[in-house]
């Protein structure tokens, strides 16, 4: 399934959103043969993808970079009929705001933008933040990336103030699982399209409509199935593919150490299904070896084999 449901009464619609990582070869440039083949491989899976959040690397590039990666990411989204979702990162506003710009004149419509994170924003310094971002660009999108990275995390009642004075602030991604976290989201700021993490989506689509911020994307049935139960409320098959996504994440830490970055295990699942996707990282963070990928995979492989691709080679 590659559609998303309708709009009902938020700025956005719900669905399934994913990030395409970055492949850099081994002398650090931008592999892009590589990344055009995965951004149209995702397109089979959801419309709704993005470059440059935590597990993309956009922390991480130059302006050279990502000029380059923006115009091949909106080449391809728009040969698949989907519009192009594009991640700003910096401690610097006016850089976010100049990257904006550069998209922007490359026809980019729709982003996800971060706090500035040196400091932790005050409660007047995060609505001065919307204002010379959302409002400086009404004809944009924006979806906020709500992560303690940035040392403040927005709450669902300033969610429900910013979006009352930008209309142009459409969506949240909400990585937490606390329920009163979600709820809050939900309730206090309904007319934005929220996507949680699979176990987020669980909770949350019992008290309204929300979308799925997908951590493992390398089996789009289950993903769309955790969707579809959460439309319909079924607490039991979310339930029954949350305990799978559980048994994913234990044997994923069981073969590979959890405290890298977030890109060191999005780039696993990518070349479950894209072999040639290097594991690399821009130092200096560090990626995963190839004997890690195996071992991950060949683990996987024996508890859930539905959730290891058939071209994934063990």
């Amino acid at each position: 399934m590659t559609g998303t449901s309708p709009m009902s009464n938020k700025r956005y619609p719900s669905g399934i959103m994913a990030t395409c990582c970055i492949p850099w070869d081994e002398n650090g440039r931008f592999a892009e043969r590589i990344f055009r083949r995965n951004v149209q491989h995702a397109l089979h899976g959801t419309k709704l993808l993005y470059v440059f959040g935590t597990a993309g690397e956009g922390y991480a590039v130059t302006d050279r970079q990502y000029d380059e990666i923006v115009t091949a990411f909106a080449d391809e989204m728009r040969r698949g009929k989907a519009e192009p979702i594009v991640g700003v990162i910096d401690l610097s506003m006016a850089t976010i705001i100049e990257r904006i710009k550069r998209a922007r004149d490359l026809g980019v419509r729709q982003y996800q933008i971060s706090l500035t994170s040196w400091a932790a924003v005050s409660d007047k310094e995060l609505f001065s933040f919307f204002k010379h971002v959302c409002g400086r660009f009404p004809d944009c999108q924006f979806i906020h990336y709500n992560l303690p990275r940035t040392k403040r995390m927005v709450t669902g009642k300033e969610y429900g103030r910013l979006a009352e004075e930008h209309p142009n602030l459409v969506a949240t991604k909400n990585c937490g699982d606390s329920q009163s976290h979600l709820r809050s989201l939900i309730e206090d700021s309904p007319q934005l399209q929220h996507f949680l993490s699979e176990a987020g989506y669980v909770y949350g689509s019992l008290f309204g409509e929300c979308g799925i911020l997908a951590s493992f994307i390398m089996n789009w049935p289950k993903q769309w199935a955790l969707f579809e139960a959460g439309q319909r409320r079924d607490v039991a098959t979310m339930v029954a593919i949350q305990r799978e996504v559980d048994i994913v994440i234990q044997t994923l830490f069981e073969t590979i150490p959890d405290n890298r970055i977030d890109g060191s295990y999005d780039k696993l699942f990518e070349k479950m299904y894209e072999p040639d996707m290097p594991l690399r990282l821009l130092p200096p963070y560090i990626g995963s070896s190839d004997e890690e990928y195996h071992n991950f995979v060949r683990l996987l492989k024996q508890r859930l084999p539905e959730w290891v691709p058939q071209t994934s080679p063990t």
